[in-house]
């Protein structure tokens, strides 16, 4: 049995918790003002000119066998069922088949709410899986039996926007990884037409540059704006080992069909389409007019 990222396998995976032992990352608190006024209020509080947002691990989660985070979208309002974010590879039931959505499925997952430092701040629990697929994306969205409210109250962490508009080559970016509490820094090197690994195809992928050499369990961490410290992008896979199109080792095709294999480079899905798939209340109306998630 094959653990995420897409599928590295379980030795990897312990590789990687001894590799990262005693290596602590240094960040910084966040604004909780801020934050309270874009869960109230629908709008987003952005830095000013030059600075960088600071990114920690405040409203990432961590799964059982990924990482995720407590999202909203620009619409939405602090009395909206909450929202939390992550990979569809992650699924507990198993990684969806290629052509398969998955739509409002009752879900008792738990997840591990984060504070800034990556201590634990809450447990949340799910009450469905409104969203989940890795056709065209590599996505998984569950509602939960709460609102972005009550989990401010309690715990003091508000939710992470989801941007609604394409990310920009170039761009510096943060994955914080709640699984692992580690994260990692690098920019958006540029995007992939098509990214095909094993059975599955993933559409404009956004690509890293070498940096974020993500790990297993670092499926579904939010890729965050180091500049807007929004959500641009969900981290998904990794060519592990310059393999061409298989599990673990994704390639990129080109319009053409022309086929690059680029060997420890990883990838991440982007989010800013899902937004206009939601409406009032957080709910996913896929007919919704600009909504182009794949359907069941």
């Amino acid at each position: 049995m094959k653990k995420p990222l897409i599928g590295l396998s379980v030795a990897l995976l312990t590789a990687g918790a001894t590799a990262l032992a005693g290596a602590p990352v240094a960040i910084a608190a966040p604004s909780t003002g801020a934050a309270t006024a874009a869960a109230s209020t629908g709008t987003v509080e952005s830095p000013q000119a030059g600075q960088l947002a600071a990114v920690t691990f405040a409203g990432t989660v961590a799964l059982s066998n990924c990482s995720g985070s407590l999202i909203r979208f620009p619409a939405s309002t602090a009395n909206d069922p909450a929202l939390v974010l992550s990979n569809g590879h992650c699924l507990e039931n198993g990684m969806p088949g290629a052509g398969q959505v998955v739509v409002n499925q009752a879900s008792s997952r738990t997840f591990t709410l984060l504070n800034a430092s990556g201590g634990t701040a809450a447990t949340l629990r799910a009450s469905k899986l409104v969203y989940g697929t890795m056709t065209d994306t590599d996505v998984s969205i569950y509602q939960l039996n709460t609102t972005y409210a009550a989990i401010q109250s309690s715990s003091g962490i508000a939710p992470l926007t989801v941007a609604a508009t394409h990310p920009v080559q170039g761009t510096s970016i943060k994955v914080p990884s709640g699984y692992w509490k580690r994260i990692y820094s690098c920019s958006v090197d540029g995007f992939a037409y098509r990214l095909k690994e094993s059975n599955w195809t993933f559409k404009d992928s956004l690509r890293y540059t070498s940096s974020c050499n993500v790990i297993g369990g670092t499926s579904g961490s939010p890729v965050v704006d180091a500049n807007s410290g929004q959500v641009v992008a969900v981290n998904n896979t990794i060519n592990e080992s310059g393999q061409r199109c298989t599990l673990n080792n994704p390639c990129e095709v080109d319009q053409n069909g022309a086929v690059t294999v680029r060997r420890g480079i990883g990838y991440a899905q982007q989010t800013y389409t899902i937004p206009a798939c939601f409406t009032t209340g957080n709910r996913l109306d896929l007919t919704k007019a600009g909504c182009t998630l794949p359907r069941p």
